[in-house]
């Protein structure tokens, strides 16, 4: 609280102004007190009564009684708004002399007066507290001789703050000077300044201010922004988290033009951005005259273009930006024309300015100039899937074949320029490359019937491609003849591949013409010999005939049966349709009341996908009954099921437009491979992560594969490393692979398939482990066994009969008895292939040190599980010894000698040296990365982690730093390196073991494995924060679905990060590329349903996710089976309707489970 009380002055003989009082306190008694005595003018201010009033005087009661907002009492006179207001002096300083002193105090009164004449003239609203009446040294006095402030006085300093009109004058501070905390203080305050209104105090301004504006006004700061001032600019000074990125310790010196050395740094921060613009503008042309086929610069220009139209809030401003940046990449194009990354950032900019018509006829335009680029390609075909309002299946499945024949040409044509078939040995050559992405399109073509629901169709182009790729007969044919004859096979109703008793195309074409020619030299052999050759029906068709009328007439006969009640069948329907509340003669489609209808509908359509996916013949289309439902098969019925069970047949016409013939092994069995992991058969990795086929299988994932959800369990467990056995979140929102296959599991179909291919592909470890998972996959799925019993033994050693010199097959199939627990059975197995191994052709000995590697593993991985583990590891190291040793190998009798151990250290350390110039030539193979990973396992468990882990650092040598990133065996051998610096992490500083792990994240960012072991090293050293600043950062360097899913399994592992959770949705849906992704999508989905519980939330992301992604049925599924209670049955209908017009295959009609309903009802 705050007392002040005013009085005023009645005497009026006195003829000079009254002298200001420093405080406006009015007196406390009619009666002045006598006037201090003139020792000093500076002693005067001590003469006011409020130095010597007693507080305590003042009554309690009255203080009470006052109001908290009593208005001050009017002066009885009119008078006293024409009085003079107070002066106020400040104290004079003593120093100064009295001529001074009276020459400030004259100076300040003129000032004084010229301010109480503006004032006069802006009115009374302009003075500094309306509601103070009355002043001191004014002539009226009030009702009371005192106050009580209860809201502060704003021109008191007191009250903690200033005057409203009195703002301080600001100058521009040096930067450096200045810490990371005051520059965010600093911009702040010019944000808050800025936002503050413009003409609020205009009243108090002079002239000049009024028309110039204040510093913080609009005006002033637009003018400062747009000027070349050196504004002063954050810099973030946090260091990378990714290694190798040079960051110097100490800061760079320039000289300037006067000679005073200023920092690198300080140059960085005192450019403004208009100087910026100048510069990179000037530095980009001169680039782009300079280096006109660079397309790096280029891109770099068009980036530029992007940053500037970022700054750019008017919307015409960035068009025009935005027409800059076309006509700088046009003039690229121009100059670099076979550059893709150049036609698909014009491409991208058209994408934002051109309507989709002009975009569509600039692709066409393109690709046809540029119909061999398998990239442009799949750019298309990716863009062209997620145009909603255009989405047709049969006009994307036209646009796969257009590509498909485009590709297939482009090959063709390089074999006729001369490629011979030795050179296809090298995986750099045009031609093979052309052919692996021509296999990546065609694969991505099936991928695309599958998710749009055409299973049998997806699965008849497996078997058609292969069949014709790596089967086809050796004869030289034409393309034409060599279709025809394929179209022979494809309708002759022979077993194709998958099914039982496939031969392959080769083989089943040999059996016929042998058939064939048996056939004619039976009979000429009957037509030389003579006689009677048996009964003939001379009338069969007739017959036929009878029996199909007798037929008729019996179905005739039975529009009569009393059990119908007279009523026809037609009629029966119609009726039970009304009973349900459906009119069908008023609309075909008359949309269903009870949205719980439409999930069991949802439901029943995946159960039939998981069942229904295999092709069948044409001749079985009458054989069987897929009418479940129905009892009474109507004719519109048994037209409908004829239908379903056409569509269900794999035509020549289905598959001819997509055939292509293959020459290169690699392109070969990259078709294999991707086949056996489309159908969830477990195969070994094929291609390198880095790969654009691989990064796109993974952008094409409805559902979280086997090689992720290992890597993501390993993420949960760390993250809840103290609750044992922690689902997988990701896992329990939309399953895996094997919810697909719930009901009609693949595996035998695999089993099948395998066993021919390896016909194509002999001597194959690869295939013949994926074979052995398929067998032991289908026998557990088929009856439970004895664990000690494997299933696959019998093929195994079948396969062995067929070829005994197999040595890695020998391999495969101890590797799978010691899974099962069978140790001594496979140590017998990888004896008896070791020791037959002397004596073999050197293609064979070449893979020799894969073996030992195995045996030895095995031999550690028991040795996990046991509790000798010295005569494991004794069993190990001897296996290591004679490999180091080169020494033909003898089975375990005893601990090796220190003399054997020294033999075999020397022996690896030259084995390995000889590999350097194969290395430094690119050339690495499987067995080399063999040796390398068996010489690094011996010093472990003979010298200890250190030597092993020089091993690996001394191979990483070998090869050059650009071959790392590509090859397959050099990533799997870093992930092997990676493994064992995990393993001993206890043992090593976390320096050497951060720089290994974030190493792995650089070379191989769309490896699982890199960022469980991230995750993995980064809870036991470094906070959960560092971590997430690690995820965001590959999210804007290396965007992939795979960071998203490995950033949500950590945040999903804790309580508390639905904020966070919600904003890694956002930014991954809302990325260019990855907003295509339907794993992501259903992710989001499941999760605003399932964990957050928000309907609306959930509803809007379903709509947002079938519009990126109309193709996916499973997304559209989703909807159904997870929106239900937010969605209603019009709404179910219509998304039906609209399924039916993208022409997604629907299996169930709604009617089915309708008459369901009304059968369990009854």
């Amino acid at each position: 609280m705050d007392a002040r009380a005013t009085s005023t002055e009645q005497d009026e003989t006195i003829e000079e102004p009254q002298s200001s009082l420093l405080f406006p306190l009015f007196r406390l008694s009619a009666d002045p007190p006598p006037p201090p005595p003139a020792t000093s003018e500076s002693a005067k201010w001590l003469s006011n009564p409020s130095f010597t009033f007693d507080l305590s005087s003042i009554p309690i009661v009255a203080v009470a009684t006052v109001p908290a907002e009593s208005p001050l009492e009017e002066s009885d006179e009119e008078e006293d708004s024409a009085r003079r207001r107070p002066s106020y002096e400040l104290v004079s300083s003593p120093s100064l002399s009295e001529p001074e002193r009276s020459s400030e105090r004259t100076e300040k009164r003129s000032r004084r007066k010229r301010k109480r004449e503006g004032r006069g003239k802006l009115g009374h609203d302009s003075s500094r507290k309306s509601g103070v009446r009355a002043w001191i040294g004014s002539d009226t006095k009030p009702g009371k001789d005192y106050y009580f402030d209860v809201h502060g006085d704003r021109d008191n300093l007191t009250f903690g703050c200033l005057y409203r009109m009195d703002i301080a004058r600001y100058k521009l501070h040096n930067h450096v000077d200045f810490s990371e905390f005051d520059f965010e203080l600093l911009r702040h305050q010019r944000c808050f300044v800025s936002s503050m209104d413009i003409d609020h105090d205009l009243d108090v301004l002079d002239t000049k201010l009024k028309v110039g504006g204040r510093y913080y006004s609009v005006k002033i700061t637009t003018f400062e922004r747009h000027k070349g001032f050196k504004h002063v600019k954050n810099v973030d000074k946090k260091s990378s988290l990714i290694p190798g990125e040079y960051i110097p310790l100490l800061e760079l010196h320039a000289t300037t033009e006067n000679g005073r050395t200023e920092s690198a740094t300080e140059l960085e921060l005192e450019e403004s951005w208009e100087d910026e613009l100048v510069r990179r503008t000037r530095e980009l042309n001169k680039m782009s005259r300079d280096f006109p086929h660079d397309e790096n610069v280029w891109l770099a220009f068009a980036e530029f273009q992007d940053k500037i139209a970022g700054t750019q809030p008017q919307k015409a401003a960035r068009l025009q930006t935005l027409e800059k940046k076309i006509s700088i990449l046009e003039r690229a194009v121009e100059l670099n024309p076979d550059s893709e990354e150049l036609l698909l950032c014009v491409l991208k900019a058209y994408q934002e300015r051109d309507t989709t018509e002009a975009l569509m006829e600039r692709w066409e335009k393109l690709l046809g100039t540029h119909f061999d680029s398998v990239k442009l390609w799949k750019e298309f075909l990716l863009l062209r899937q997620g145009m909603f309002s255009q989405f047709k299946v049969a006009d994307i499945r036209r646009i796969y074949g257009h590509a498909i024949q485009a590709l297939s040409s482009a090959c063709n044509k390089l074999c006729r320029q001369g490629y011979q078939f030795s050179d296809l040995k090298s995986t750099d050559s045009s031609l093979v490359q052309l052919e692996l992405g021509l296999v990546d399109i065609y694969v991505n073509l099936c991928r695309f019937e599958w998710q749009t629901g055409h299973l049998e169709l997806a699965a008849g182009l497996f078997q058609a491609e292969i069949e014709y790729s790596l089967f086809c007969p050796s004869l030289l044919l034409s393309s034409h003849s060599k279709l025809k004859l394929f179209e022979h096979f494809w309708n002759s109703g022979g077993a194709r591949l998958g099914e039982d008793g496939a031969l392959g195309w080769s083989t089943w074409l040999e059996k016929e013409e042998q058939n064939k020619q048996d056939t004619v030299s039976e009979q000429i052999l009957e037509e030389s010999e003579g006689g009677w050759s048996g009964w003939a029906d001379p009338f069969p068709k007739k017959s036929a005939t009878k029996e199909e009328n007798a037929q008729a007439s019996d179905v005739e006969s039975g529009d009569d049966n009393p059990d119908n009640g007279g009523i026809s069948v037609n009629e029966d329907v119609e009726t039970i349709l009304k009973k349900l509340g459906i009119d069908v003669d008023s609309d075909p489609h008359t949309e269903v009341k009870n949205t719980i209808t439409w999930k069991k509908w949802s439901q029943e359509e995946l159960l039939r996908d998981s069942e229904q996916w295999m092709p069948i013949r044409e001749n079985s289309v009458s054989e069987g009954n897929y009418g479940r439902l129905f009892s009474n098969h109507t004719e519109d019925n048994q037209d409908m099921e004829s239908d379903e069970q056409l569509s269900k047949v794999i035509l020549f016409e289905d598959v001819n437009e997509y055939l292509f013939s293959l020459c290169s092994d690699e392109a070969r069995y990259s078709l294999v491979s991707q086949f056996i992991e489309f159908f969830g058969g477990k195969i070994s990795q094929w291609t390198s992560t880095n790969n654009e086929s691989w990064v796109g299988k993974v952008l094409s994932l409805e559902s979280l594969e086997d090689f992720i959800l290992e890597d993501l369990r390993v993420v949960s467990n760390v993250c809840n490393s103290t609750e044992p056995a922690v689902p997988l979140v990701l896992e329990s929102l939309v399953g895996n692979r094997n919810d697909i296959f719930r009901k009609n599991s693949p595996t035998k179909f695999l089993r099948n398939a395998i066993l021919l291919c390896l016909n194509a592909f002999p001597r194959n470890h690869m295939l013949e482990k994926a074979l052995i998972s398929a067998e032991e996959s289908s026998s557990t799925q088929i009856s439970i066994s004895n664990s000690t019993t494997n299933p696959s033994r019998g093929l195994a050693k079948s396969l062995l009969k067929r070829d005994r010199q197999d040595l890695l097959l020998c391999g495969v199939y101890a590797r799978s008895e010691a899974t099962y627990g069978n140790i001594d059975v496979a140590r017998k197995i990888f004896d008896m292939a070791l020791s037959s191994a002397n004596g073999l052709p050197m293609e064979l000995m070449e893979h020799i040190p894969i073996l030992y590697l195995w045996y030895a593993e095995m031999e550690l991985s028991a040795c996990n599980s046991s509790s000798n583990t010295e005569q494991y590891s004794q069993h190990a190291v001897h296996i290591l010894s004679c490999l180091g040793s080169n020494v033909k190998y003898s089975p375990f009798l005893s601990q090796p000698s220190p003399l054997d151990v020294l033999r075999a250290r020397q022996g690896f350390k030259a084995q390995v040296k000889n590999l350097r110039s194969a290395w430094a030539h690119g050339d690495v193979r499987e067995s080399s990365v063999a040796l390398i990973c068996s010489a690094s396992l011996f010093e472990l468990l003979t010298t200890g982690w250190s030597a092993g882990v020089e091993i690996f650092e001394e191979a990483f040598s070998m090869a050059l730093p650009e071959r790392r990133s590509h090859s397959l065996q050099l990533e799997s051998l870093w992930m092997h390196y990676t493994g064992i610096i995990q393993k001993y992490i206890k043992q090593l500083r976390f320096s050497k073991v951060w720089q290994v792990v974030a190493q792995s994240l650089q070379m191989y960012p769309y490896n699982p494995k890199s960022y469980s072991a991230m995750v993995e090293v980064g809870s036991l050293f470094t906070s959960r924060h560092k971590v997430r600043q690690i995820f965001d950062e590959y999210m804007q360097r290396r965007p992939s679905v795979l960071v998203w899913l490995f950033a949500l399994a950590f945040e999903l592992s804790k309580s508390g990060t639905e904020h966070r959770v919600h904003r890694l949705f956002e930014k991954a849906v809302s990325h260019n590329k990855l907003h295509k992704s339907v794993l992501l999508w259903r992710c989001y989905l499941a999760y605003e349903v399932e964990i957050a519980r928000n309907p609306s939330a959930a509803r809007r992301i379903f709509f947002r996710a079938i519009h990126a992604c109309p193709w996916s049925k499973r997304l559209w599924l989703d909807g159904f089976e997870k929106l239900s209670s937010v969605l209603t049955a019009k709404e179910l209908s219509d998304l039906q309707e609209v399924m039916r017009d993208k022409e997604i295959r629907l299996r169930t009609d709604i009617y089915e489970i309708l008459m369901q309903e009304e059968t369990k009802e009854s």
